[in-house]
């Protein structure tokens, strides 16, 4: 039985990716690292900014230590946030599709990206009521395709007010997310996943319980046929 739906935010409600990019290849740029649009695609795209900052200085064999990072992630939050605050892009039909199934089930997002990110998109597209429990990259120690952001959204879920009875486990969780690592991460945490094919095609993320090219394509009931009584 389907009872909670857990969304990541970049790639599934928000086509951030080219802000992102953006923002990175500034950043490497003023620090005289070079990075391609191929190269984020194939390597850096389910990584949260520490993660990405650390793999492209290794790759170059930069030493660095947390107050580098720090530096390095603060100046590229600010650059995606002008950005941003230029061009918000909402993927086709992800307004509708919330607001369909915002009644049905308890909503919650588990994303890489910073909570001041999450929080401004959402409140952008207006869909910030929808989603009472928001994890993000700050709240947890392990990114994606660990499972820690998708188990925290349930576990916040479960102590939400009022309180679900009984508890919603994971298998009674359906992940909606767009990358690779991001379907990992929900099997390894014990849920099903809906995968939407905005950042890989849809062979390379044939593992997941359910593929579409768009949410615009998925009704409310097709969700339930995953779960057959």
């Amino acid at each position: 039985m389907l009872r909670a739906i857990i969304f990541d935010c970049d790639g599934v409600i928000v086509d951030s990716e080219p802000h992102h990019f953006k923002a990175f290849h500034q950043i490497l740029s003023e620090e005289e690292i070079p990075f391609t649009k191929e190269e984020y695609f194939q390597k850096y795209l389910a990584l949260d900014d520490k993660t990405c900052f650390e793999t492209a200085l290794t790759a170059h064999g930069r030493t660095y230590d947390n107050r580098i990072l720090k530096d390095l992630i603060i100046r590229k939050m600010a650059v995606y946030r002008e950005l941003s605050q230029q061009e918000l892009f909402l993927y086709p039909g992800v307004v509708e599709f919330i607001k369909k199934v915002q009644g049905s089930y308890r909503l919650a997002i588990a994303s890489g990206a910073f909570r001041g990110e999450i929080k401004f998109a959402l409140d952008k597209a207006g869909l910030r009521p929808a989603f009472p429990v928001i994890v993000s990259a700050q709240d947890v120690r392990n990114g994606k395709p660990h499972p820690e952001a998708f188990l925290l959204a349930l576990q916040l879920t479960n102590e939400k007010h009022p309180m679900p009875s009984p508890p919603i486990r994971p298998e009674e969780c359906l992940v909606i997310e767009d990358s690779i690592h991001g379907v990992e991460g929900a099997h390894a945490a014990g849920m099903k996943c809906l995968a939407v094919s905005n950042s890989y095609p849809k062979a390379k993320l044939a593992h997941a319980e359910m593929v579409t090219a768009s949410l615009q394509e998925v009704a409310p009931n097709d969700l339930e046929k995953l779960w057959p009584s």
